[in-house]
């Protein structure tokens, strides 16, 4: 036994060993981006007019055009988003879900609609112990998107839901140039080995497929004529045709066909909700965000409330204590997520999260010169493994009007099962619950109770939409995709803006940090650059473990800032993973 125990551990240390020296050799997010042929720096645009900001140039050029014809930020949202599901499939969606926050000009209040996908009605908590698979018909959710834009069309919409959709309709149908970013993900899914082998995704393979059964090519054009005649016919008949409809009944029968739980009445029950945002305060501004199912706002709170009380202000973004102090205030925000949070209209939610005292509580408890052990907090319970591939988009209208929208179908590309002959990929959001039900252990094998499946309840997500207000006008319109990293990623580019003064393209463009309690780590996306060796030492010696963040970097924060003096609008779409700023090229007045 001991000599089985030494050869066990003699090969732990070299595969470490290994994986250090592959790590040190990995490029930075930026690099990497470089070599690819991608961009790696933000874009900017500017205009006295609208402005949209998302992960494609035609979904933005889509969104730009609606202001253009007097629509409205919401017009341009219900625009934008149905384009993405064109030009951004991976994760612009019909069939997923997201959270939406609304700021109409010389009001005080930010409106927030969640609509978040929800479990069907014959969920059980206990159905993924035996099967963890995210590429299965039980792990789609009801799917919220249509539901979520057709209430704020339904309040704020100037021009028609047909006008709104039949853009993307029209996109799909005549096809698309194929950008080197879109190029990548489609080669990544199509290459898969399940994709490539198994029956049950051949309509991923027909509608993505290159037809002569090669890898795509920037450049190259892409047409969709299943999802033209999707949108086609809900911009004719109206939500109900997904939810009531014939796209409702195609996605129901397809369930019953691929053994999943999701029938027509949980479609017809399913609603978007308007809830109460969430509201902070830091350093002068007031910060909107979503509120539960979304942790994102709740865990925001927390982290400003905890980090006004800090002294960032007395180092420079890259100084240790900064970073340190940074990670300790995530580690204990991601803590009380994991902890507390779930979907509200099931689970009691402590009041205190977000307030002041409490925040100052938590910054009190941070050691200013080492690092406290995540265990130390609780034990690491089985959390749900929230994927990365989201997508977010700021639009600003003329007329003040801002929205911040994230939506998502979870992984990317989802379960990759599409609806026979509607174009339409579906979520995996299923597997955004906690997936084993029980008290956490000390040996983390069961997970917290406040994200368990119950029927009709909604998973937890880190979407974090946020608008930012000073004096009671709209400044920032922030958000990311991301995964657990996302509420990270909006707080890196929020500090970056507000405490340590950099422009809105600088703010996005610099390095990010993340921690979230377990794994016990910083991610850092520049940790192998040698300008921030110094730093990473540093950190090491107060206790930290230093890892980089994905090869992609941390997000894509597109995001935009209105100068209140002048009006003026900047939009930056981030480089991480592509995107575009584009501007309203005449301002309509009403």
């Amino acid at each position: 036994m001991n000599v089985m125990r030494k050869r066990r551990d003699a090969w732990t240390v070299l595969i470490t060993m290994l994986l250090v020296c592959v790590t040190a050799l990995m490029p930075t997010p930026k690099a990497m981006a470089a070599d690819l042929g991608l961009r790696s720096t933000v874009q900017v645009a500017t205009s006295a007019g609208g402005m949209v900001v998302s992960e494609t140039r035609d979904a933005s050029q889509i969104g730009a055009a609606i202001l253009e014809q007097g629509g409205n930020a919401v017009d341009a949202t219900v625009a934008v988003a149905f384009a993405l599901a064109v030009t951004w499939p991976e994760a612009g969606n019909i069939a997923g879900g997201g959270f939406m926050m609304i700021a109409q000009p010389n009001q005080d209040q930010v409106q927030f609609i969640d609509y978040r996908e929800k479990a069907p009605a014959a969920a059980t908590a206990d159905m993924f112990i035996n099967n963890t698979s995210r590429f299965t018909w039980q792990q789609i959710g009801v799917p919220g998107t249509v539901a979520g834009l057709a209430l704020a069309h339904q309040k704020f919409g100037k021009l028609t839901w047909e006008q709104c959709l039949m853009p993307s309709a029209k996109l799909a149908a005549k096809g698309f140039v194929v950008d080197a970013y879109l190029a990548r993900s489609l080669n990544f899914v199509l290459t898969r080995k399940i994709v490539r082998t198994q029956e049950k995704f051949a309509e991923l393979r027909k509608v993505y497929g290159k037809p002569d059964g090669s890898q795509w090519q920037m450049g190259d054009t892409i047409m969709l004529p299943d999802i033209a005649r999707t949108i086609t016919t809900l911009a004719k008949h109206g939500p109900d045709a997904f939810y009531k409809g014939s796209v409702g009944k195609a996605l129901a029968d397809a369930m019953k066909v691929g053994g999943g739980i999701m029938t027509m009445q949980d479609l017809a029950d399913y609603q978007a909700k308007w809830r109460s945002s969430v509201h902070a305060t830091f350093h002068g501004y007031d910060v909107y965000g979503p509120a539960l199912p979304s942790a994102g706002g709740v865990t925001l709170a927390m982290m400003l409330n905890q980090l006004e009380v800090l002294p960032l202000k007395q180092y420079s973004r890259y100084d240790a204590p900064v970073v340190h102090l940074i990670a300790e205030a995530q580690r204990r925000a991601y803590h009380q997520r994991a902890m507390y949070l779930g979907d509200s209209d099931f689970v009691k939610i402590p009041e205190h999260l977000t307030s002041k005292a409490f925040g100052k509580q938590m910054a009190h408890s941070i050691d200013p010169m080492n690092a406290t052990p995540s265990d130390t907090l609780t034990p690491a319970p089985k959390l749900a493994d929230e994927s990365p591939d989201t997508t977010h988009f700021s639009i600003v209208d003329a007329q003040g009007m801002a929205v911040s929208n994230t939506y998502t179908l979870e992984k990317s590309w989802g379960t990759r099962l599409i609806v026979p002959g509607t174009g339409m990929i579906l979520n995996n959001e299923m597997g955004d619950f906690n997936p084993i039900p029980g008290h956490t252990d000390r040996k983390g094998k069961v997970g917290t109770k406040a994200n368990l499946i119950e029927p009709g309840k909604r998973m937890l997500s880190s979407q974090t939409p946020i608008i930012i207000k000073r004096d009671g006008k709209v400044t920032h319109v922030i958000g990311s995709p991301g995964g657990r990293t996302i509420t990270n990623t909006v707080l890196n580019v929020l500090l970056h803006r507000i405490v340590f003064g950099m422009s809105m393209a600088q703010a996005v463009q610099q390095p990010r940090q993340h921690h979230q309690w377990f794994p016990d780590r910083i991610a850092f996306e520049n940790v192998d650059d040698p300008a921030y060796l110094s730093l990473v030492n540093q950190l090491k010696q107060m206790g930290h473990t230093v890892t980089g963040a994905s090869i992609h970097g941390q997000g894509s924060a597109h995001s935009i800032e209105i100068d209140t003096t002048t009006g003026q609008r900047i939009g930056v779409a981030d480089w991480r993973r592509g995107g575009a700023a584009v501007s309203q090229k005449a301002v309509t007045q009403h």
